[in-house]
């Protein structure tokens, strides 16, 4: 049954299309499927594998009957005649499940929607009838949709399946409104309906786009439409009865812009640039280009071909590249791409849409030439004749300047060498230059003269990649003659170790350690030998003849001794005459491992102990041996002389200390011990320990100083006294000075005002003889001048007020120039015949006078009656000065 219902729903859709009036009769052929979407039902929402479900119908303009299918979903697969079967179990979660099918045909990929819903789930579906009936006032027919038939009158019920799209033409031409489709009610008869509209285009942005006669229900669009911006509109239809309200339940319009060729194919990028190696074979890739089309997509309005309209410069071939018409790739065509001498193509591309036939659209590809290791690197020249001198390595050898004719500073340009023969030892090495187009061969180990003087060498060059095509390797020749030189003479071994015992006696012979000279090809060359950093002086050699024997006697105890090895560095110096040079000299080293012997008796590591002379603790002493394990531990001790009266020594468990203890109560002091310490070869030393015998008991050694001891309280309160004493004087000396300073007259300055100080930074003093002074005295505040008034002159003015010093530092300016006005008209001010004190400066001064007032003579040109105008207290002096009548 729902393969039929497909069937219809497909006959109505065509039946549809054929009255739309956007759509034309088209003798050509469009390959497609039979419907604009397939809706399959099912009865529950889990599905089991290999389920059947339904058939696509796909016509390809031909007799064909089987494609092949793919599905966008994998759980779904779509059999060759188009049978819609499940792969694998489904469950319709939402109560659908939407996917698409697609095929392949003459190139392009044509695809259609599929829809799987739940029955249940969405209630009985029933068709919507799609007739066509005369458009009132035209002689055109225009389709019409009728509501789904209700179970019964204006009885409410679910809205049914979604109906086949309206499709309608985009740019469409008017005149506009133009009709699209009639909306019908079933019972349109029997009572009166209102049809409207609603959703996107409707009452929704863009809004009107879509209108309904609500008396006819006819359906008009308003202007023309464009795919390119909406492509699909989905419009809610109403029919209401009026005075008995919703006479059907709303009914979905989708409305489908059909495409229109109305963009051309526009390039991604423009140009485009690419690159291609001149040694490229035809049929390699190059670039490719591509171009968009706003139309839609997988239409012919959308499938674009491209052309290769012209080809700059047409050298040497004018059709030196080739394009796929369908994909855009650029493909060399013909051979002959050389970089010397066309660097770039420049090629004019066409675009055109409608499979190449429709709207075009023109851009430019550019096709840089790069370069092709195509020529082979050559030796400037091809051989060469060095001597280079033995024993040295990384040592030049030869350098070889090469040529090519390659791009340069290219991987095809830059060069590398190769030694293929005269070197089976691997002793030279050949590297690339810095500049990349020189070989630099070195040594890469040291060459000897005496076993090969000569070497012949054959190199080759090529590039960092191989060739493009097959070229000449070219080839060098390196002739290296072996210089010789003076060569040191070679001790064998280099390290020589003996053994001699530490004992040995002087004068004796130790080893013979001699070296061998290199340069055999001269038979005259004399060795003469020497010892080097023999640090403790104990052996000699014999220059002609290498022996070496004791010069001092050796210890293997000595602190130049690491390890029981003693070490000496031997020279062995030839004359020099072989080659002419300096003499070379040769070291080896000589290390003698001195065996022990029992020279060293056991000595006891601690001098001095404390003990209590009661209930003694013993005392463990520590022994040391020099000597080695063989000739140390066990020890044994004995005590000497009149320690065997008072002390008792023995050796502990391990017999390497030992343990001393006082057995007679003995008086606080200090007492000598005397030790013999034996090894276990019975060599022996005596040994003095000084003990420290305290009036104490046990371990808790405390010994106090006679002298400390005798420092009783009595002592203390003397040394106490005589500090009171001290401070006592002091204190009677400060009393004293400071009485005599008070019967000394108070000086007129006091030093307490703060007012009028004298704040001064440096002195310049009285002289040479003045270096003690006191300025305390010039510092007088005005609140305590002296009430002292002139004898001959009676004040006849107030004496004035004086502001006090201010509390804003701001008006000091004002304080200074205000007091200073009321000093200047104060009678009881000084100088008047007050006592004033000052420093003594001293007797006199080396320097002479600064003074140019020596006598009262040069005071006749002086004008002293400007003295007046400075206030009361500079009369006195003009009066005095410039001839008044007082």
């Amino acid at each position: 049954m729902g393969a039929f219902w497909f069937v219809e729903l497909g006959i109505l859709t065509l039946f549809l299309q054929a009255f739309n009036p956007g759509s034309s009769e088209e003798s050509k052929c469009l390959p497609g499927f039979n419907s604009e979407m397939y809706i399959f039902k099912v009865e529950r929402n889990h599905l089991q594998s290999g389920r059947r479900l339904g058939k696509v119908v796909f016509d390809d303009c031909t007799s064909r009957t089987s494609f092949l299918f793919h599905s966008e979903d994998s759980r779904f697969k779509v059999d060759g005649d188009g049978t819609l079967k499940l792969k694998r179990g489904v469950t319709l979660h939402n109560g659908h499940k939407e996917f698409y099918v697609s095929t392949q045909s003459k190139g392009k990929k044509i695809t259609v929607p599929v829809r799987v819903l739940h029955e249940a789930r969405h209630g009985h579906h029933h068709h919507h009838e799609m007739t066509t009936q005369p458009q009132p006032g035209s002689s055109l027919s225009l389709p019409v949709l009728n509501f789904p038939k209700s179970s019964g009158g204006l009885k409410r019920r679910k809205r049914d399946w979604v109906i086949p799209p309206i499709n309608f033409p985009e740019n469409g031409r008017g005149p506009f409104p133009k009709h699209m489709v009639q909306i019908r009610s079933n019972n349109d008869k029997e009572v009166k309906i209102l049809y409207s509209i609603t959703g996107p285009g409707a009452d929704q942005p863009p809004v009107g786009l879509f209108t309904v006669d609500k008396n006819s229900g006819f359906l008009y669009v308003t202007q023309p439409l464009d795919r390119e911006k909406k492509d699909k509109y989905i419009l809610l239809a109403h029919a209401v009865a009026v005075g008995a309200g919703k006479a059907e339940a709303p009914m979905d319009i989708i409305v489908k812009v059909i495409d229109m060729n109305d963009n051309k194919p526009v390039f991604t990028q423009d140009p485009f640039t690419g690159t291609v190696p001149e040694a490229s074979k035809p049929g390699d890739e190059v670039m490719q280009v591509t171009a968009t089309d706003a139309d839609e997509e997988g239409s012919a309005n959308s499938d674009v071909r491209y052309t290769i309209l012209s080809q700059e410069p047409q050298l040497p071939s004018p059709n030196m590249f080739v394009i796929n018409p369908v994909t855009g790739m650029i493909r060399v065509n013909a051979a002959g791409l050389d970089r010397e001498n066309i660097l770039k193509y420049t090629l004019e591309i066409q675009a055109a849409d409608l499979e190449g036939n429709g709207l075009t659209s023109f851009g430019k590809a550019i096709i840089t030439v790069t370069d092709s290791n195509d020529n082979a690197p050559q030796f400037v020249t091809p051989s060469y004749t060095v001597s280079v001198p033995e024993n040295k390595v990384d040592a030049l050898v030869v350098k070889m300047p090469v040529t090519d004719g390659d791009d340069p500073h290219s991987s095809a340009w830059a060069t590398t060498f190769k030694i293929v023969d005269g070197d089976p030892q691997g002793l030279f090495n050949v590297s690339t230059g810095p500049s990349k187009m020189e070989g630099i061969i070195t040594t890469a180990k040291p060459l000897d003269f005496e076993k090969n003087n000569k070497y012949t060498l054959l190199v080759t060059v090529a590039n960092e990649v191989p060739f493009a095509v097959p070229l000449p390797t070219s080839t060098a020749t390196v002739i290296v003659n072996v210089e010789d030189v003076n060569e040191a003479p070679v001790f064998s071994p280099v390290e020589k170790m003996i053994k001699k015992p530490e004992d040995l006696p002087v004068d004796s012979d130790l080893v013979l350690y001699t070296a061998t000279d290199p340069d055999t090809y001269f038979i005259y060359n004399l060795l003469y030998f020497f010892i080097r950093n023999d640090l403790a002086g104990w052996l000699s050699i014999n220059k002609d003849t290498g022996l070496i024997k004791v010069k001092s006697p050796m210890d293997r105890e000595s602190t130049f001794v690491q390890d029981n090895k003693y070490s000496v560095v031997v020279l062995g110096t030839d004359n020099g005459i072989s080659i002419n040079e300096i003499p070379a000299t040769g070291t080896g080293t000589l290390i003698i491992e001195l065996e022990d012997v029992n020279d060293n008796p056991p000595t006891i590591d601690e001098r001095m102990i404390k003990v209590c002379n009661k209930e003694s603790s013993p005392q463990l002493l520590s022994i040391t041996d020099k000597d080695g394990a063989g000739f140390a531990a066990p020890y044994t001790v004995q005590l000497q002389g009149s320690s065997l009266s008072n002390w008792t020594a023995r050796m502990n468990d391990t017999k390497t200390g030992i343990i001393l203890t006082l057995k007679t109560m003995l008086d606080s002091g200090d007492y000598t011990v005397v030790l013999r310490v034996s090894d276990n070869q019975g060599l022996h030393q005596e040994s003095t320990i000084q003990a420290s015998v305290c009036d104490c008991k046990g371990a808790d050694v405390q010994c106090i100083d006679k002298a400390v001891a005798g420092f009783g309280l009595s002592s203390i309160l003397g040394i106490l006294g005589a500090i009171l004493l001290l401070l006592l004087l002091s204190l009677l000396l400060l009393m004293f000075l400071r009485k005599r300073g008070g019967e000394k007259k108070e000086p007129l300055l006091q030093e307490d005002d703060v007012r009028d100080n004298i704040y001064y930074y440096d002195e310049e003093g009285g002289g040479e003889d003045d270096q003690d002074f006191d300025l305390s005295v010039l510092h007088r505040g005005l609140d305590n001048r002296p009430d002292v008034f002139r004898n001959d002159i009676a004040p006849t003015m107030a004496r004035p007020e004086y502001r006090p010093r201010p509390a804003n530092p701001a008006d000091i300016g004002n304080f200074i120039d205000d007091n200073l006005k009321a000093a200047d008209n104060d009678p009881t001010a000084p100088p008047y015949d007050s006592l004033l004190v000052f420093d003594y400066e001293g007797g006199g001064s080396e320097a002479g006078s600064l003074s140019s007032l020596n006598s009262s003579s040069s005071g006749d040109d002086q004008d002293y009656d400007l003295l007046q105008q400075w206030g009361p207290r500079f009369k006195k002096l003009s009066d005095m000065y410039g001839g008044g009548e007082d």
